[in-house]
């Protein structure tokens, strides 16, 4: 219940506020290991963060109820799209505790990348994510390389050009 509260009021801060910023998720030179998890996928399947080593993985914590999640969705199966046959994969975490609005969602649009089902909030809780949505951009090392808070329009190109940078290393 509590983190249902605090992702609300994330939300709603992330939308008055405007909030789109991109932080290193690490000011040292020394790499940030992502912590690892495994959820259940939308294809019934268990992903583990760390059987994706040696691809770039976006991870983006989302809900249904979120507007500028909904928003963002669309611009990051583009960006699966065009990168996944470069070693890029994408997982979308849903962070709801009873996911059928999410279910339902996803229904009426066309995603192409996996969506994990977070109902306990186990994952976002490891990830300490308060803000909806947040796009965390791990390396193939498995390091944490770039964090994002919120959703606005034109945050595409800064995960582009990161996407693209970490593929060439």
């Amino acid at each position: 219940m509590f983190i249902k509260r605090t992702l609300l009021l994330s939300w709603f801060f992330c939308l008055t506020l405007g909030l789109g910023t991109d932080a290193l998720a690490n000011n040292n030179t020394q790499p940030v290991p992502a912590p690892d998890f495994t959820l259940k996928s939308n294809s019934g399947k268990n992903i583990k963060l760390s059987e994706l080593r040696g691809q770039v993985v976006m991870v983006n914590f989302w809900a249904s109820w979120c507007s500028p999640c909904l928003q963002e969705m669309p611009i990051l199966n583009q960006l699966y799209k065009k990168y996944q046959p470069l070693g890029f994969t994408l997982l979308g975490i849903n962070v709801e505790e009873d996911s059928n609005d999410a279910i339902k969602w996803l229904k009426k649009v066309n995603i192409d990348f996996p969506i994990l089902y977070d109902t306990e909030n186990s994952v976002s809780e490891l990830y300490s994510v308060s803000i909806m949505p947040t796009t965390i951009i791990v390396d193939r090392s498995g390091n944490v390389r770039h964090i994002h808070h919120g959703y606005t329009p034109g945050v595409e190109k800064s995960y582009q050009e990161q996407i693209r940078a970490l593929l060439k290393e």
